[in-house]
């Protein structure tokens, strides 16, 4: 079956060779291309061609179908939420605490930690807050500290295997605020250190605007729409966002995309 100019089959045969048996592969080859002109398959590969090297993926098809090999055994997806307000408040204290493991030869999701966060300073949400986050007081009211949850992240690190010396992980966030502003400055005010694994990482956006070519200045919601994605869940649900992140990192990466750490070393 094909469309008024007859890409749609011709497509089909090109992306999906690798799945065709190869008599089959052959004898639709056989039937469907001396039905055009040779200059409407060149046209066809061209359009695509062009395509691709619009996005920043190179100039052959096989971009579409290949998936280079990652630098990263695992990408850490990570993003959190925290207390706020109109006008905001300081210190602001992180509320939720997730991290995705992302395998980096698969791009799918291994595990998954979460935990919510006891508030101390301003133990009390804001209704700002919960309305832009949908986390209630009763999500956060007799949840561990922010000490407790980085000792149970180094507990799940190691159960998973992050900390091997020989196994290559990096923290994946969407902008530089939650490993560059929000955990370091909590941190410093509760005297606590910060552990080096969370001393670089991938901002989404920055690897998005090399992808693409344009920044994403609306975020995850400018990023899914830019690759025709699919939001997942709430927006500023921290779980959620993670899950976004995934996506949209998988996406680049079946698109041949390499993801690079973007942080300038502390």
């Amino acid at each position: 079956v094909s469309d008024a100019s007859g890409c749609s089959m011709i497509a089909l045969l090109h992306t999906g060779a690798a799945k065709f048996p190869p008599n089959l592969l052959s004898r639709s080859r056989q039937a469907v291309f001396p039905l055009f002109p040779a200059g409407v398959l060149q046209g066809f590969r061209s359009i695509v061609s062009r395509k691709l090297a619009s996005h920043g993926f190179g100039a052959s098809m096989a971009a579409m179908s290949s998936f280079p090999p990652q630098r990263y055994h695992y990408f850490l997806v990570l993003d959190f939420e925290a207390t706020c307000d109109k006008p905001q408040i300081h210190p602001q204290e992180i509320i939720e605490f997730p991290i995705l493991k992302l395998n980096g030869r698969t791009m799918e999701i291994e595990s998954t930690f979460h935990m919510y966060v006891q508030p101390v300073v301003h133990p009390q949400l804001t209704p700002f807050c919960t309305e832009l986050t949908g986390i209630i007081q009763g999500m956060v009211d007799g949840q561990p500290s922010l000490q407790q949850v980085l000792e149970r992240v180094d507990e799940w690190m190691a159960k998973e295997g992050l900390l091997d010396p020989s196994v290559k992980s990096i923290f994946v966030t969407c902008g530089d605020w939650d490993l560059k502003v929000m955990l370091p400055g909590q941190c410093q005010y509760l005297g606590l250190p910060v552990a080096d694994y969370f001393k670089q990482w991938i901002n989404l956006k920055k690897a998005y605007s090399f992808a693409m070519g344009s920044w994403p200045k609306n975020g995850l919601l400018d990023m899914n729409k830019g690759l025709n994605l699919q939001h997942i869940g709430r927006p500023h649900s921290g779980i959620d966002d993670c899950k976004n992140i995934a996506n949209i990192m998988k996406t680049l990466a079946h698109r041949g995309f390499i993801f690079k750490q973007t942080s300038k070393p502390f």
